[in-house]
């Protein structure tokens, strides 16, 4: 049986400044796969991901989440929506639990202590807890900000370059966790520069250079 689509995306242009990046952009994803974002430095996979968070604007198109615009369904869609940027987005003099406790504190979720402690030891963090943020290793910042995917409880992750500043085991532990997701019917859309190993997981595959303006290719 066919799954419906629920994330599109419909004749997207994005411009930076005077420069078209993509333009007459689409797709469609369904529920337990992966969209793999490619291109080029400077092709716009940055940009695209942040027109399918809502975080910026297309110059043309639209992005839907169940059929329907963003712009008019902002809040559902940003209850199944998870944005880990290349930025961490932590605050680096709150503790891992604090920062695991205020996101979901802004995004109007309660998260007791016991279940964030739970979370962050599971990524490898259960020695961190109570450090600030700022005396972290990048990498296990960056698991800090991941371990905000697993408390959201988000169908949708959007994650731009996630295995940046992970070693082995830190990737390996990503992978398990895409793998987890999408096993439960989760989605996710990213952007890598490094090989993935996701055995069993259905991938798509696009390209934003290929939808770069025929002059300009």
């Amino acid at each position: 049986m066919d799954l419906p689509t629920l994330l599109s995306a419909h004749d997207l242009e994005c411009a930076r400044g005077e420069r078209t990046l993509f333009t007459g952009l689409g797709f469609g994803l369904e529920a337990g796969r992966l969209l793999l974002v490619q291109g080029g430095n400077g092709q716009g996979k940055t940009s695209l991901l942040r027109l399918l968070t809502g975080l910026a604007t297309p110059a043309a198109g639209e992005v839907r989440w169940r059929g329907e615009p963003i712009r008019r369904a902002r809040e559902r869609y940003h209850r199944e929506m998870a944005y880990v940027g290349h930025a961490n987005g932590i605050k680096e003099e709150f503790t891992p639990l604090e920062n695991l406790r205020l996101e979901a504190g802004l995004a109007g979720r309660a998260l007791d202590e016991a279940a964030a402690a739970q979370t962050l030891s599971g990524l490898g963090l259960a020695r961190c807890l109570d450090l600030p943020a700022r005396v972290l290793s990048f990498g296990q910042r960056r698991r800090v900000a991941l371990a905000a995917l697993l408390t959201a409880g988000a169908l949708l992750w959007i994650l731009d370059e996630p295995l940046t500043g992970l070693d082995v085991h830190g990737v390996a532990l990503v992978e398990e966790l895409l793998r987890d997701h999408l096993a439960a019917g989760g989605m996710v859309v990213m952007t890598t520069h490094q090989p993935l190993t996701l055995d069993g997981v259905q991938v798509q595959k696009i390209r934003v250079g290929d939808w770069a303006p025929a002059a300009r290719r």
